[in-house]
């Protein structure tokens, strides 16, 4: 029976919940796979602290060169953009399958990580690097090659679903949300890589990738973070049937052009991506033969990430035995997406929260600039008056032009009668 000797680059949460898993699972997988996949090296800085797994004597190492030698397969789990990628083309160039859950690598760095690969005949896997222990990954690689994909909708970030979840089910403010997520570990010290929304950016820049097989990388998807969003927002949206979601949204029009963009979203509350929440992450993907599917689970955290990362181990084995270290290409060599549609071309239905001075005659001249600049109001509400004599007039538009929205933006912000900042979140009727 054949031996494939696995090494872990990192020895934090994912890490160990991957060693955990191989060692517990390890005849289990030997049934499934004809093979003995074994756990030969772990290399670390930190070989000395407890991380709750019993590892063989031997495995630890400080030593990540040595651990790539040895090894047939080697797992990146440092995390991060600089050394992690310096120990990936490392093994790619002496031949080594590598597997990885580092979504901020892949999405910075794809096409050259890729092309070494392929120039060693070798292959990357990165299952967990997009919605934990959710299989999307394998199903566009795999599940849909069949298909054209025409569109995907994506809940990627648990921790900002967590908070969005919560302000809607306690009626509780965004930073009370945010430092209670803090608390309980949901979310980083620095939070700004979930809450800005760059987290779900990096993964959306993969799934796009995958979908139409050219390289897209991150600095072409449009991004906005949920830090602005208020209760006002949650109920208004709930008022008019609508739950609000940080979103990555993916499509590809008529002509072949492509939208990849991420910003808080107002959903029919009867869609099923409305219906997951707290950190469970969600994809949506539609496909011309298959349809609308579905994909749910937990995004992130040591088992769900582990059994990502343990699934291409396995797979990766299964290429070994069967004499085929790379079975599909990634992606086509030296393409890029040279159409993609400009922001000022997005074309979506919009929320607008105007607060202004409750006087007679403002609703009528903000409607009639809307107009001029060719957005058509569908829903119009208005809140009671506070303190102030102020209100918040909210409009649900018809689908119109992102640049449309932004100019009328501009010339209500110098309205007199408008006391502050105008807020825009977009909508989707999936």
């Amino acid at each position: 029976m054949k031996e494939i000797k696995v090494g872990i680059i990192g020895f934090g949460t994912v890490g160990a919940g991957t060693a955990d898993c191989l060692l517990k699972h390890e005849d289990l997988i030997r049934t499934r796979t004809g093979a003995t996949v074994r756990l030969t090296k772990i290399a670390d800085l930190d070989i000395t602290t407890d991380r709750g797994v019993k590892v063989p004597e031997g495995v630890l190492t400080t030593d990540a060169m040595e651990l790539i030698r040895e090894c047939d397969i080697v797992v990146e789990l440092v995390g991060g953009t600089t050394v992690a990628k310096k120990f990936m083309e490392e093994a790619l160039r002496q031949g080594k399958i590598v597997v990885t859950a580092n979504k901020a690598l892949l999405a910075k760095y794809g096409n050259e990580i890729f092309r070494i690969a392929a120039e060693n005949n070798s292959t990357v896997h990165y299952e967990a690097s997009v919605g934990g222990g959710i299989p999307i990954i394998k199903s566009l690689r795999e599940g849909f090659v069949g298909n054209k994909i025409n569109r995907m909708y994506g809940i990627l970030n648990g921790t900002c679903n967590y908070i969005l979840t919560r302000m809607e089910l306690e009626q509780l403010g965004f930073e009370e949300v945010l430092a209670d997520a803090q608390r309980l570990g949901y979310a980083e010290a620095n939070p700004s890589l979930d809450i800005d929304g760059h987290d779900t950016a990096h993964k959306a820049a993969i799934l796009a990738s995958l979908a139409y097989g050219e390289w897209l990388g991150v600095d072409r998807v449009f991004v906005e973070g949920i830090r602005e969003l208020t209760l006002t927002d949650i109920h208004c949206a709930d008022e008019f049937g609508y739950k609000i979601k940080l979103l990555a949204i993916i499509k590809q029009n008529a002509d072949e052009q492509l939208e990849v963009r991420v910003h808080p979203t107002l959903v029919p509350k009867t869609s099923s991506i409305a219906s997951i929440s707290g950190v469970f992450n969600g994809v949506m993907v539609n496909g011309d033969f298959v349809g609308d599917t579905l994909f749910c689970g937990r995004g992130a955290g040591r088992e769900a990430t582990a059994s990502a990362v343990v699934g291409d181990i396995v797979d990766a084995a299964l290429d070994l035995v069967n004499g085929v270290p790379c079975r599909l290409p990634a992606f086509r060599e030296g393409k890029n997406f040279s159409t993609m549609v400009d922001v000022a071309d997005f074309v979506t239905k919009c929320y607008m929260r105007i607060p202004v001075a409750d006087k007679p005659g403002v609703l009528g001249k903000v409607a009639t600039l809307l107009s001029q600049h060719g957005i058509s109001v569908a829903k119009l509400m208005q809140t009671s008056t506070d303190a102030s004599g102020n209100v918040e007039i909210i409009i649900l538009t018809h689908e119109t032009k992102e640049g449309r929205i932004s100019e009328a933006v501009k010339l209500l912000a110098d309205m007199p009668e408008v006391t502050d900042k105008v807020h825009v979140i977009r909508m989707e009727d999936l």
